[in-house]
């Protein structure tokens, strides 16, 4: 069912970019696993699927342990500072920075391992106060701060916006990212790039590709619901 699923979420998001313009191959499907089992992973794994976004670090370097070839891990939930030195060589990005300490700490452990970190900027568009991220204004003096890190390598920006029964009423924060991604790119700022974009999930996905999402993370309409209280 897994796999069914995956190609179904997969031929929604190649027409919905085919219907706005948009070349399906610009936009990264990520499957969310998070607190699924590895056998899930590894059934997708039969049909191609290389990218997988994880919550926590345990759950990701046990997966990345085990898994029985190689594909992509997306740190994709809040990273504490002292979990960073297991996570920043085995994930393949790390879309949740959002303060300048762990910037710093993504930098320290990078270089130790010997490795450039790939990372996105966790902006809170919405301002919900239950997420984590920067609000929008403060992006660019951020990535200004970081730029000069030689193992922090910034990839673009990430939101996570609110869960609303009508996905349209996202659009506005969705369209509000890529603007900001937009006025940061046009400065020119070295170690910085602006190509992706990481928004959108199982509910609102076909909305944020409309407004130029790069990566939508998809998990609930691949594996289904998940149980919380495991």
């Amino acid at each position: 069912m897994v796999k069914e699923n995956y190609k179904y979420i997969k031929q929604q998001v190649d027409e919905t970019a085919r219907n706005c313009g948009r070349d399906p191959e610009d936009i990264t499907l990520i499957a969310v696993s998070k607190t699924k089992p590895l056998e899930n992973i590894e059934e997708l794994i039969t049909i191609g699927v290389k990218d997988f976004g994880e919550n926590k670090v345990q759950e990701l370097c046990d997966k990345y342990e085990n898994v029985s070839a190689p594909v992509n891990f997306h740190l994709i939930g809040h990273l504490q500072t002292n979990k960073v030195k297991y996570i920043v060589d085995k994930a393949c990005l790390i879309h949740s920075v959002d303060s300048v300490k762990l910037a710093q700490t993504i930098q320290k452990e990078a270089a130790k391992k010997g490795v450039i970190a790939q990372i996105l900027i966790e902006v809170n568009v919405a301002e919900e106060d239950s997420k984590f991220g920067l609000h929008t204004e403060e992006v660019l003096p951020f990535v200004e701060e970081i730029a000069s890190y030689p193992n922090v390598h910034v990839n673009g920006l990430m939101t996570i916006a609110p869960f609303v029964e009508n996905p349209d009423e996202n659009r506005g924060y969705f369209r509000t990212l890529k603007q900001l991604s937009l006025d940061i790119a046009s400065k020119n700022i070295d170690n910085i790039d602006m190509n992706v974009l990481s928004m959108g999930m199982t509910n609102d996905y076909k909305v944020a590709i409309e407004e130029g999402a790069t990566m939508v993370r998809v998990g609930t309409a691949i594996f289904g619901a998940r149980n919380y209280n495991i």
